[in-house]
């Protein structure tokens, strides 16, 4: 069985209604006590007061004040009335045994027959003895019209605490009701929003307290989804687009070799035109693959020392011819810890985007950072790496082609994104790029782009941790 509300408002309004409740209880009670204390002392003040003035003339053997008091009397050492007021003639207040236990002031509450016909009345006792006579003073005062305030403070406090704490619950549950008012208005637009390309955002809360902020964080949240979304519909959509082609060519290239069956050299080429499509399909997958896993922050590297500089001689001797690049390789011996077949399709990636872009020369320097973060060496830039006191080496990919487009500087990372003319046409995916950021990011590095010295062209810095 569930005894607390299931809404946020109607428990916030239980808990504020319980613990004011509480609060408002103690409050009254405190006050009553207060006010009751303040009673008794007015009480106590008032007859110190007339104690002092018969006090006064008892020693001066005047007992005309005593008599002429509304409520007192005088005994003597054995006890017996010495003066007594003209109100309570025939009466005592004390007996014998109390006068002689009284030894100074002393004040008692009691209830004694001193109403009309001797009828109970509760009086306020104040007694005190006369210097060293052995006589005692007491003079009263009823508490009839004290107990009469007190029960008009009870019933007042009484009757106003319900409605108190009524109006306070009110109350709260109309200011909770204004404070959670943008939520449940959040809460229906949220809700109305069914998918991340709706053209639906939450409502702009004003002010600048907590919900306030937590709207802006939820937009601007949606907004970076959105954005999100929008760049993996775009992935998937270039995905589909990229693979269509060749997909298309090889049942195209499958059709004719079926075609011309009984030609073996027409079926020759049909299956080498197709070969050449099943292998762009296998290297577009593991590219698309890498990006997938790179994503995810799940990339797959392998890890064993390798010789930058010599890795990259290997690989302009084999990238030179089929690129039609003359590539340089300077720089003194490298090791880190990669997967060099990783970083061999980066080189074949820089390669490859060099050659589309039209450049005729590619120099490739690698560099160690032996200094910390901070400290620019051989043309490197090394104030964004982060990581001080981390040796860092890195590879400058540097071409006399036309550079990157202003606009493209900021995006070329990104997938399928390609050059415009002023980089050459190319038949590529547009994923070269992206993939070399991918590997870097996999072996904890960076990648930056640029343009300018020191061929004039594009300029490709990719740095990777030292081993």
């Amino acid at each position: 069985m569930r005894l607390a509300p299931r809404s946020l408002r109607a428990r916030l309004a239980l808990v504020f209604g319980v613990g004011t409740s509480v609060v408002l209880l103690l409050s009254l009670s405190l006050l009553y006590v207060v006010l009751h204390r303040q009673l008794a002392g007015a009480v106590d003040a008032d007859l110190a007061g007339r104690s002092d003035d018969l006090m006064a003339s008892v020693r001066a053997h005047d007992l005309t004040a005593v008599a002429g008091d509304p409520m007192a009397q005088l005994y003597a050492a054995d006890g017996t009335p010495a003066a007594t007021a003209v109100a309570i003639a025939g009466r005592v207040l004390l007996t014998p045994g109390e006068v002689g236990s009284v030894h100074g002031t002393t004040t008692a509450s009691r209830t004694l027959p001193l109403g009309p016909a001797g009828a109970p009345l509760r009086v306020r006792l104040l007694s005190r003895p006369v210097g060293r006579t052995g006589q005692v003073l007491t003079v009263a005062l009823p508490l009839a019209a004290v107990d009469r305030a007190g029960t008009r403070q009870l019933i007042v406090l009484a009757v106003a605490t319900p409605v108190l704490i009524g109006a306070l619950v009110a109350l709260g549950r109309l200011l909770l009701r204004a404070a959670l008012r943008p939520v449940d208005q959040l809460t229906r637009e949220a809700a109305a929003i069914s998918t991340l390309d709706a053209d639906g955002r939450l409502p702009a809360v004003p002010g600048d307290d907590e919900i306030a902020r937590l709207a802006a964080t939820l937009g601007d949240m949606l907004s970076r989804l959105s954005v999100a979304f929008a760049r993996e519909r775009a992935f998937v959509d270039d995905a589909s687009h990229e693979l269509r082609t060749p997909i298309a060519v090889l049942r195209g290239e499958i059709d004719l070799a079926l075609g011309a069956i009984d030609d073996p050299t027409e079926v020759r080429q049909s299956l080498l035109a197709a070969q050449g499509q099943v292998v762009r399909l296998g290297r577009l997958a593991e590219d698309l693959l890498l990006l997938a896993r790179e994503r995810i922050g799940s990339p797959v590297v392998g890890r064993q020392p390798v010789d930058l500089t010599d890795l990259a001689r290997a690989e302009a001797r084999t990238l030179g011819p089929v690129t039609g690049l003359r590539i340089e390789v300077h720089g003194d011996p490298v090791v880190v810890d990669a997967d060099p077949d990783r970083l061999r399709q980066v080189l074949t990636n820089l390669a490859a985007n060099s050659a589309a872009a039209g450049a005729t020369t590619a120099r490739v320097t690698v560099t160690a950072a032996q200094e910390r973060a901070g400290v620019e060496r051989s043309g490197f830039e090394w104030a964004d790496v982060e990581r001080s006191g981390i040796e860092w080496a890195g590879i400058e990919w540097a071409d006399d082609g036309p550079g990157f487009p202003p606009g493209l500087l900021d995006t070329a990372f990104e997938r399928f994104v390609r050059g415009d003319t002023a980089r050459g046409s190319t038949t590529g995916a547009g994923l070269g790029l992206s993939i070399v950021r991918a590997v870097m990011v996999a072996h904890g590095g960076t990648a930056q782009l640029s343009n300018g010295p020191p061929l004039g062209g594009a300029v490709v810095t990719v740095r990777l941790p030292a081993g």
